[in-house]
């Protein structure tokens, strides 16, 4: 994707703009109109974007390794500062959040209870025995409450011109916050028998204030009236079964906000656990929740019982414990530069003796001092700069190897033949997989000097050029003797005469497995010399058999007698010879392929043309071998009979 270019002019109006922006943000912190929090997280975000722009522009700042490790130690030295800083900032918050919540359900809670006892005494106790309990109440702290029993007798009221009357409806007990035409009260309906006793407690804002004094704001739930058809649901939470009552928030507060220590004594909101029911509702109360506003040193204010001075020391500990971790920052960054410094110097001088061995100056030296890792790193390069001409002159010997072999790779591809010949009574097919770039295998086939097709396959010791060497002298040997016979060729005899040349002109530990053999198209008879190669295969209908070994392996010894046996090749007949890179792959268990899985796989697709049955032999072995690399050389030859 091409992105559009931004002209200088644009791209200098928006940093001024975006530090703008960054400065109106701390004024506003510092102030106290926008919480530090929110200033935090746009200083992170910032600093991230200010430092990937840094680190992306290629500039003489970071590109010299002294500024980089500088930077590298900035990095290590302030992120876990910012981090724990961080933490403690969040979980002091979390926890402050908690604690007023804490404190908030505690008051209301024990103003509940303390409302609640004396309502089940009402409701059970004598219509004389009423007052004292009333008056208990009354001592307990309790105050501008009003009383109501109900049921056998007259009305019991408390005190005597109090108005109150029952909740419509049938109320189960209850004790919690009920909301009544826009005012809030404890209430606590308790039963017995026909006796109903009713306790409301006033909950205005003075006393809303007095729950925790100190704390912060304080912020009730407010339920709306009911919607009528056609009207429009005002905003909040559905007031379960009001039949169209919601729940919002008073925009009324209660409590005034605690003063600032400072500027990281920010505001926190809390929520405190708060039942609420609608006085027109029966049993209509509800879970929900007071939501306060405070900070960290009100906080402490309450749990030290209002002595501040208790409270500021210990967060003016908090803040000399949060100095003295920002001098150990600032003491461990100059540490870290001044050494930086001595350590850049080695770097410098490994640089310039890197740009001149990359110009091929190989003499050249760095100055070494003192004994430390880095002394023993300009040591290393310098023994590094002696012995680079010496690789690159082994590099240089090894790709002129390589090319050889691939030469020679190429030489023994054109050695195989290209196409067999085309005969009426047989079709045939050799192919060749190199587990190397050349092969110690070989197979070939032709038409001798008396008209008789020569097929030899042959299996050399060994692997690499050696083993290609001696196959290419298998074939120009075998190949020179029925090119130039004036006479009869008999296999036995051919194969001799290769096993005295070869011995006479190889180490005594070159040897090959070699299979030839002469087909005569009028009698359709397959003359051949086994030497000490693996027993080919032959097909005859549902039938196969493996063919012997007349002969010992050919190279290894002077002189050797090697036998000829007969075979016919009639119509659908098939001769499959194989060298070991075929049956010896093993599977996970250690298990070859074996002759007999092969003989399997051939009697499976004997119909088939020649080309097809070797794919389905090679398609067989490289399923059943477990290697990751090719061991050994893999070769096919197939006579079929037509």
């Amino acid at each position: 994707m091409n992105w559009p270019s931004i002209g200088r002019f644009h791209l200098t109006t928006l940093r001024v703009c975006a530090i703008a922006a960054l400065l109106l943000d701390i004024f506003l912190t510092v102030t106290g109109r926008l919480p530090l929090v929110l200033t935090l997280a746009v200083l992170v975000v910032w600093g991230g974007v200010a430092l990937i722009r840094l680190a992306l522009r290629r500039t003489q700042l970071i590109w010299r390794l002294q500024n980089r490790l500088i930077v590298t130690y900035l990095f290590m030295g302030i992120s876990p500062i910012v981090l724990i800083l961080g933490l403690f900032f969040v979980l002091g918050w979390l926890l402050t959040a908690q604690f007023a919540g804490y404190l908030l359900g505690s008051a209301v809670d024990r103003r509940e209870t303390a409302i609640e006892t004396p309502a089940r005494l009402l409701a059970r106790s004598l219509p004389e025995d009423r007052i004292a309990v009333a008056q208990q109440l009354t001592a307990t702290g309790i105050g501008n409450f009003e009383a109501l029993v109900v049921g056998g007798q007259e009305p019991f009221r408390y005190p005597a011109d109090a108005k109150i009357e029952m909740p419509s409806g049938k109320w189960d007990d209850y004790t919690g916050v009920a909301y009544r035409d826009g005012n809030y009260y404890l209430m606590s309906l308790a039963h017995s028998g026909e006796s109903r006793a009713l306790i409301l407690v006033p909950l205005d804002v003075r006393a809303q204030t007095n729950l925790v004094p100190g704390l912060g704001t304080i912020r009730m739930p407010l339920v709306s009236s009911a919607t009528t058809a056609g009207t429009t649901a005002p905003q909040g939470f559905m007031f379960p079964g009001s039949d169209g009552r919601f729940i919002t928030f008073s925009q009324e507060v209660a409590g005034v906000p605690p003063p600032a220590w400072n500027v990281l004594d920010v505001e926190v909101y809390c929520v405190a656990p708060l039942s609420i029911a609608d006085w027109n509702i029966p049993n209509s109360g509800v879970n929900l929740g007071i939501f306060g506003g405070t900070r960290l040193s009100a906080v402490l204010n309450v749990i030290y019982s209002s002595k501040v001075e208790s409270s500021e020391l210990s967060l003016n500990i908090a803040f000399v414990l949060t100095g003295l971790l920002g001098c150990a920052l600032i003491l461990s960054i100059y540490i870290g530069v001044s050494m930086t410094r001595t350590l850049t110097g080695t770097f410098s001088n490994l640089y310039d003796g890197t740009t001149l061995i990359g110009k091929g100056e190989f003499t050249h030296r760095i100055p070494v001092m003192g004994r430390d890792q880095l002394a023993d790193l300009g040591h290393s390069f310098n023994k590094m700069a002696g012995q680079l001409e010496q690789f690159v002159t082994v590099t240089r010997e090894k790709e002129r190897l390589q090319s050889e072999v691939a030469i020679a790779s190429e030489v023994q591809t054109r050695l195989f033949p290209h196409k067999p010949p085309v005969l009426r009574t047989v079709q045939m097919l050799g192919v060749c997989h190199a587990a190397r770039s050349v092969s110690g295998d070989y197979y070939d086939y032709f038409m001798a000097a008396d008209g008789e097709l020569a097929i030899g396959l042959g299996d050399v010791a060994g692997k690499g050029i050696s083993a290609a060497l001696l196959m290419a002298s298998i074939q120009s040997i075998m190949r020179t003797q029925l090119s130039d016979s004036g006479g009869a060729i008999a296999p036995a005899s051919s194969v001799a005469r290769l096993n005295r040349l070869l011995y006479a002109s190889t180490s005594p530990e070159k040897y090959a497995t070699f299979f030839f053999g002469l087909y005569n198209e009028d009698t359709r008879r397959l003359t051949y010399t086994n030497a000490g190669h693996l027993p080919p295969l032959l097909v005859r209908g549902e039938n196969y058999e493996f063919l012997e070994v007349t002969g010992s392996v050919v190279g290894a010894f002077p002189i050797l007698r090697y036998e000829e046996e007969s075979v016919a090749i009639g119509p659908g007949d098939l001769l499959i010879a194989y060298t070991d890179g075929i049956t010896e792959p093993e599977n996970s268990y250690g298990e070859d392929f074996g002759a007999d899985r092969l003989a399997e796989v051939v009697m499976r697709n004997r119909e088939l043309k020649p080309e097809e049955i070797v794919e389905k032999i090679l398609e067989a072995v490289r399923q059943w071998d477990t290697s990751e690399e090719q061991a050994d050389d893999m070769t096919v030859l197939i006579v079929k009979g037509i």
